[in-house]
């Protein structure tokens, strides 16, 4: 097993990842006619100097060549679902290990529903691609969300920390967790993450002064960043919005 850096998808030891995986994720009702263009995205990523931008395996293919162009560490999504089906959750892997690094990816990750029926499924194949892609010396990141009817009277913010514990206790390297609005709470879940570093999700569109207040928050609790999709790409001014984001990440302001 070759040793783990994340120095390829942070700086100074934090990270901003700019997050694509929503038109499988949600279909394509997060878009607009700007948007809706993958070139468009990475254009913000190589602009705003994003450490990562993550796709799902399609666009990584067709949109290889502007990837690479932009310089902007790619991130393969290895796995995913639709919004369609309302039963108990569970994304699929769709892309492998190797397929990814062929692509030039500079780490993979996965999406696991803990609380899930088919929370076990997702830990064995979670398993299996870790396994690999350390072998590989790829570093793995980790959606873990509690979702299913055996986590609907459980506390949010229990789950949040039992999420950034999980990610410790199978191996990832970087996990990615749901803020649940208490500093407390999250600062609880960082801890609980122990080596595992915590990015916490962009999450659906919200105003400005409190997407800030939430990254203030998730740095002041120690986190590493975070991995935001659709409050930048949806915003009217997107490289303004990373600028903010940036001086709290790295300045501390």
């Amino acid at each position: 097993m070759k040793s783990i850096s994340l120095s390829k998808i942070t700086t100074r030891g934090k990270a901003l990842f700019l997050a694509y995986d929503q038109g499988l994720e949600h279909g394509p009702s997060d878009f607009d006619d700007k948007n809706v263009d993958p070139k468009y995205i990475i254009e913000i990523a190589k602009k705003g100097k994003y450490n990562g931008i993550v796709f799902q395996k399609g666009i990584a293919e067709k949109y290889n060549q502007e990837i690479k162009a932009s310089k902007v560490p790619l991130i393969v999504k290895l796995n995913g679902k639709t919004n369609l089906f309302k039963g108990e959750p569970i994304a699929r892997q769709l892309c492998t290990v190797d397929e990814a690094i062929k692509l030039g990816a500079k780490a993979v990750g996965y999406t696991i529903y803990i609380g899930s029926d088919s929370e076990d499924e997702s830990f064995q194949e979670f398993q299996n691609i870790q396994r690999e892609a350390h072998e590989k010396g790829l570093p793995v990141i980790a959606w873990i969300y509690p979702r299913g009817k055996s986590v609907e009277k459980k506390k949010p913010e229990e789950l949040m920390a039992y999420a950034a514990r999980t990610a410790l206790e199978i191996g990832a390297d970087i996990v990615k967790i749901q803020y649940t609005g208490k500093f407390k709470d999250l600062k609880w879940a960082v801890k609980s993450a122990g080596k595992t570093k915590v990015v916490i999700a962009g999450g659906t569109k919200k105003g400005e002064k409190e997407l800030l207040i939430q990254i203030r928050e998730a740095m002041d609790a120690g986190c590493i960043g975070l991995a935001i999709g659709r409050n930048v790409w949806q915003h009217s001014k997107p490289l303004e919005i990373t600028k903010r984001i940036k001086e709290i990440v790295w300045k501390n302001k």
